[in-house]
């Protein structure tokens, strides 16, 4: 169960930042994120309230803390995808997301099998293949949003963590996460005098599609962290480049180089492993 709910949340969490990403680029990251987070929020505060299930105000603050590390994620993220190839901002942003709640996983206590270990290990190495630049020149050339996609990477694996620590069986944890996610956007917003792109009605679609898709990879992730170890649920969450840079090339032609193929089938690899131990 832990390997399809973690899968499922990589996938529609790819889907999700390709949509974002393409919505960034027509209207701006910030003004996509005010447009996205809230729909995403009524949606989920929708589900919550038809489960009727209260929370405490522990797993709440824990849920706080998480939208703080997942917000501004965000924020970084969605500026990384507008500046730099999706099909190296998202593997880079992955890399990390995955290392962070694996280390986490480890070191509270999480006894994997040497197969299961060597599976997250591949998964890593397969997220590394995907990311990789063809060369030097464009590597310079893409620094900026590379380097973004690895500070948003570290948030996002910060939110897995926490959000996995806040879990009381019921969704409000993640209803107050992306409470504070929205509150963070909207500040941004206003700080820079930024407009949702609602007048562009294709953009603006896109970009509700993507608060709605994060939103679901978010309640799958919390499924999967139910379900099994943090150190797996993590790293399995956090393949959804995959699905990112799958989109971006049937979408928008970014090519699929060697090195990526390669990485693809090692992440294919790296799952069944995983799946074995």
């Amino acid at each position: 169960m832990i390997i399809a709910l973690a899968l499922g949340s990589a996938i529609v969490f790819g889907a999700g930042d390709f949509c974002g990403g393409a919505a960034s680029r027509r209207g701006g990251s910030t003004g996509v994120l005010v447009l996205s987070l809230p729909a995403g929020l009524v949606l989920l505060l929708a589900v919550a309230l038809a489960f009727g299930d209260g929370s405490s105000g522990g797993p709440l603050m824990w849920g706080v803390a998480s939208g703080a590390a997942g917000g501004g994620a965000l924020l970084v993220f969605y500026r990384a995808l507008a500046q730099g190839p999706m099909s190296v901002v998202a593997p880079v942003s992955g890399l990390m997301a995955a290392v962070v709640p694996a280390v986490v996983g480890v070191a509270q206590g999480d006894r994997l099998s040497p197969m299961a270990v060597a599976g997250i290990v591949l998964c890593l190495v397969a997220i590394c293949f995907v990311s990789i630049e063809p060369n030097r020149q464009q590597a310079r050339a893409g620094l900026r949003g590379p380097l973004l996609a690895l500070l948003a990477g570290t948030g996002f694996g910060t939110f897995f963590v926490l959000i996995q620590q806040g879990d009381d069986g019921t969704l409000w944890p993640l209803v107050a996460s992306k409470a504070v996610g929205v509150v963070m956007v909207v500040i941004a917003a206003l700080a820079t005098r930024v407009r949702p792109p609602t007048r562009d009605r294709v953009t603006a679609g896109i970009a509700l599609l993507a608060g709605t898709l994060d939103v679901l990879g978010n309640a799958l992730y919390v499924l999967a962290s139910r379900a099994g170890m943090l150190s797996i649920a993590g790293v399995l969450s956090s393949l959804y480049p995959a699905s990112t840079v799958l989109l971006a090339r049937l979408v928008y032609g970014e090519r699929l180089r060697p090195i990526q193929r390669v990485g693809l089938v090692v992440a294919v690899a790296g799952v069944g492993l995983v799946t074995s131990g």
